[in-house]
């Protein structure tokens, strides 16, 4: 027995042994025939019938073992005809099979992948440059942003690892850091910021249409701007490469909130519902009544809806030359509902403003973008991008309660604010890559961009209502409470960027071990402020006078202003208040990237950079007019290391010194009033240091899976900090808070496949997943606010030391996705995505009172897509299926104290799209 089991086993091994000797190997090279035949990377080659299949490498080459037979190979890349090549093969036999796919006129909606370059369009091919890079970056392309139905490129970086959004607001905080701290560009140029008081543009202005990947940094290189402290987020514009595309959407959207209220759904009037207006400040308001637009609210339906077109073509030129032209154009828009809670409270939980408020809000988005990219041969390229975007935001608050200034026992307070703002970006970007000889290159860029940010005509009426007559009439304790107020901003920025790169070879291979880059970058802004507003100093006659709330026109017009119910005045007659800033930053960098061995790689940077801010005002607290300017030189050194613990696993480590700079807004002694809170700048205000510190392990088990954490932190030298300051009106302001502050934490980051069921049609269920855990911790120093600020400034906070404003914890995001592919080039998508942030501070405490807080909240949403064959596709997406309770406490001694509350409602919205 024991020897026929042995003979067995022998026969058995020699029989394996003599049929993985006679397999055959199928191997070649895929290129891309609409590019000169560049290799193919990231395509898949299948075995018609059998369940083998393989994906190319970055240089496009694939490699098959098979048993002797004959088979039928199919080639196919997302976007390109799939190509069917028969072949026999004989046992122990190598068949060459090369093959050139064409990007003919098909095309996959949401993923318009053409061409090498647009592999990064693909999460497996991102995954790739990461594992090979030797930064520390992420990356989420268009195929990730379809497949989780992310619509704006802020809903896709709060899906990175450590990146969140404050609720309510366009900021977005990477590892606790918030606006201030983090950078934005678009294609490696910086763009300026579309909000007066914020640093950064809102990233939901950018459609995810024109965005080919989004790249995010949070470890410094040399080559970036040294304002940087959490990350910076660089938006890579579309770039097609195709014989011919033309494609056209139409989608719907509801918001249950604002549905449930449609029979009340009210907003100003005046603004028109593409978001675009015309109108401003009128000739004459100090001597008539000249407003344009009414008082009185107008009924809405509020139903959302959108449309895109697209179109992409390519042209060749000559026998090398190719012309590819993108462009797209579309508009969006929606409706929003809230209510709840809004109010101050002092230390000891009595009540300074308390008031039920109910928010209608209509925005709309229009986008159109055109691009042109010139390749004059494999060694020269040029391309030109203009990308407009004009937003808009009209909203109608109401606010019902209380407010300690106005005191009257017998009637409560009503407050009507109508808000409608209109930002308009013009960008234009030059781009440049040229190859000079085999090891060097000049990569260069020029770009000017313009924002024009307008709030025409905000209206804001105070009343008072008493509840046993029904009587409103006009309510007055200073003649700011009844107004209408107009702003304009320009803001022109000019920058370019130079570099140039000169690759180190090996003498005995001849292969490159690394590459030194020197360039120089410079960046040139300028902006333009200027507000005015008309206050109504109402009557006593006028006071007494019961009206309508929504009627206003009845008692704000010509006759009553001739009869005397009312003037009209500003603070300074009509000349507005005023700021500008100028900013100059020229810097030239240098960094040596080196592969010390085969496993060891390392870049070593410096970045000198000249810095000159300067801002003038004019205002209301200054009317005589002031001036600040401060002059930096800046020395900043980087490096990163990355050691490969092996083929599917790398080791790195990065330091650097950067800094962080205040705003033109912040240091500028302008006050922004608000209902509930005013912002004042600080003159005084100076950029504060920072040392940072990361340590990452990342493994790929598969192209398409990744796991990894990392270690980071930071000090920060004189923080910059926004406070509530000792007043009687309780203004907020921007200091260097103290001497020191701190952030540290761990990132965890998984792709995983639950099942994937290869072949010839896709079946496959994934799971993401993406978590942020960390501390963070400034002093406060009351005695270096007022040293600094020479007493204009003085707080009493509650606190000796507190975390980052706007910093959680703990953030989380994880979406399970399914994906089924049938024949006819149909197919079904499906993706549950949940993000989770914890308690993070909003405003810190003064004058004993405890901190701000805003909850822990967490949301769901599901996006559903199908494609009925080549050509047709419908959509559906659930937004916020959860409906959590949006909640900020004031954490008093005595216990927490609800300040703020609402829900967002469900967004529910339905699209088709057809390509031709």
């Amino acid at each position: 027995m024991k020897f026929n089991l042995r003979f067995l086993f022998i026969a058995l091994f020699i029989c394996t042994i003599s049929i993985a000797q006679n397999k055959g190997t199928i191997s070649g090279v895929l290129t891309d025939k609409d590019m000169n035949n560049d290799p193919l990377p990231f395509a898949n080659v299948l075995i018609k019938g059998i369940n083998i299949s393989v994906n190319t490498d970055v240089d496009g080459k694939y490699s098959l073992s098979v048993n002797p037979g004959n088979y039928t190979l199919v080639f196919s890349f997302l976007g390109y005809e799939s190509v069917e090549t028969p072949v026999a093969i004989k046992g122990s036999e190598t068949v060459v099979v090369n093959q050139a796919l064409s990007s003919g006129s098909y095309t996959l909606k949401d993923v318009v992948v053409q061409a090498a370059a647009v592999s990064k369009q693909k999460e497996t091919a991102l995954l790739l440059e990461q594992k090979n890079a030797v930064d520390i970056k992420q990356s989420i392309g268009a195929q990730e942003l379809s497949r989780k139905g992310v619509g704006d490129v802020a809903a896709a970086v709060v899906k990175t690892s450590g990146v969140s959004k404050q609720e309510g607001s366009n900021n977005i905080y990477v590892r606790g850091l918030g606006d201030r701290y983090n950078t934005t560009s678009m294609n490696g140029l910086p763009i300026p910021s579309n909000d007066p008081q914020k640093k950064n543009i809102a990233l939901d202005l950018f459609s995810t249409d024109i965005v080919e990947y989004i790249s995010i940094d949070k470890s410094y290189g040399a080559k970036m701007y040294g304002d940087f402290g959490g990350g910076n987020v660089d938006i890579v514009s579309k770039d097609y490469r195709g014989k011919g595309m033309f494609e056209i959407s139409l989608g719907s959207k509801i918001n249950t909130n604002a549905v449930q209220n449609s029979s009340d759904f009210l907003l100003q009037q005046g603004p028109t519902k593409t978001g675009f207006v015309s109108y401003g400040v009128p000739n004459n308001p100090l001597t008539s009544y000249s407003f344009q637009n009414s008082l009185n609210p107008k009924k809405e339906s509020p139903f959302g809806g959108n449309f895109n077109l697209k179109a992409g073509k390519t042209f060749n030129i000559g026998e090398e030359g190719k012309l590819s032209l993108f462009a797209t154009a579309g508009f969006g828009n929606g409706y929003e509902f809230r209510e709840g809670l809004t109010q101050s409270v002092n230390a000891q939980g009595a009540s300074l403003k308390s008031f039920q408020q109910e928010k209608f809000t209509y925005n709309t988005n229009t986008t159109g973008m055109f691009n042109a990219n010139y390749r004059l041969n494999k060694n020269h390229k040029i391309g030109y991008n203009f990308l407009f975007v004009n937003t808009s935001e009209q909203t109608r608050d109401t606010y019902y309660g209380s407010d300690r200034d106005f005191d009257n026992s017998d009637a409560d307070l009503y407050v009507q604010r109508g808000t409608f703002t209109q930002n308009t970006l013009y960008i234009n970007q030059l781009l440049g890559s040229d190859k000079i000889t085999d090891k060097i290159d000049l990569d260069w860029g020029l770009s000017y961009n313009t924002v024009k940010g307008n709030m025409p005509d905000r209206t804001q009426n105070k009343m008072f209502h008493n509840p046993t007559t029904d009587v409103y009439t006009l309510a007055q304790r200073t003649t700011t409470d009844n107004q209408r107020y107009f702003q304009d901003l320009t803001e022109d920025e000019a920058a370019a960027n130079l570099a140039f790169t000169y690759k180190l070879g090996d003498k005995e291979s001849g292969e490159s071990r690394g590459k030194i880059t020197a360039g120089y970058n410079g960046r040139f802004k300028k902006r333009d402020f200027e507000a005015i507003q008309f206050n109504f100093n109402i009557s006593q006659t006028g006071q007494s006078t019961s009206l309508d709330p929504n009627n206003l026109d009845a008692f704000f017009n010509q006759s009553n202003y001739d009869s005397g119910l009312f003037s009209i005045a500003s603070y300074a007659g009509m000349t507005p208040q005023t700021y500008n800033g100028k900013q100059d930053i020229h810097a030239g960098f240098g960094t040596i990237e080196y592969k010390l061995s085969d496993k060891l790689s390392g870049v070593l940077g410096i970045r000198y950079e000249k810095i000159t801010q300067t801002v003038n005002w004019r205002t209301q607290l200054d009317a005589a007019g002031g001036t600040n300017t401060f002059d930096r030189n800046e020395f900043l050194p980087s490096a990163i290391l990355k050691y490969e613990l092996n083929e599917k696993q790398n080791l790195r480590f990065a330091a650097s010194k950067t800094y962080t700079l205040p705003q033109f807004k912040e240091r500028a002694l302008f006050i922004y009033e608000d209902v509930m809170e005013s912002v004042l700048g600080n003159p005084s205000l100076y950029p504060s240091q920072n040392y940072n510190v990361d340590l990452k392990w990342e493994m790929f088990p598969k192209s398409d899976e990744l796991f990894s954490v990392t270690a980071f932190g930071k000090y920060i030298l004189d923080p910059i900090n926004q406070i509530i300051i000792a007043s009687s009106a309780n203004d907020i302001s921007f200091v260097n808070i103290g001497d020191t502050g701190y952030a540290y934490g761990v990132e965890l980051e998984a792709r995983k496949n639950i099942f994937e069921i290869e072949g010839e049609f896709t079946n496959k269920l994934s799971f993401g997943f993406n978590a942020s855990l960390m501390k963070t911790h400034q002093d406060i120093d009351n005695a270096k606010i007022n040293d600094e600020t020479e007493g204009r400034i003085n707080i009493n906070t509650t606190d000796k030391t507190s975390g980052f404003t706007g910093a959680s914890d703990l953030i989380l995001n994880a979406d399970l996705s399914y994906t089924k592919n049938f024949r006819n080039d149909s197919g079904i998508m499906a993706t549950l995505a949940y993000n989770h942030y914890s308690d993070k501070l909003y405003a810190l405490g003064n004058e004993g009172k405890g901190n701000l807080v805003d909850k822990a909240m967490g949301s769901l949403d599901l996006v559903f897509k199908t494609k009925l064959n080549k050509n047709f596709g419908i959509d559906f997406g659930a937004r916020n299926l959860l409906n959590p309770e949006f909640k900020r406490v004031q954490e008093n001694a005595d216990g927490d104290i609800l300040v703020f509350n609402y829900k967002k409602g469900l967004t529910l919205g339905l699209g088709m799209n057809y390509q031709f």
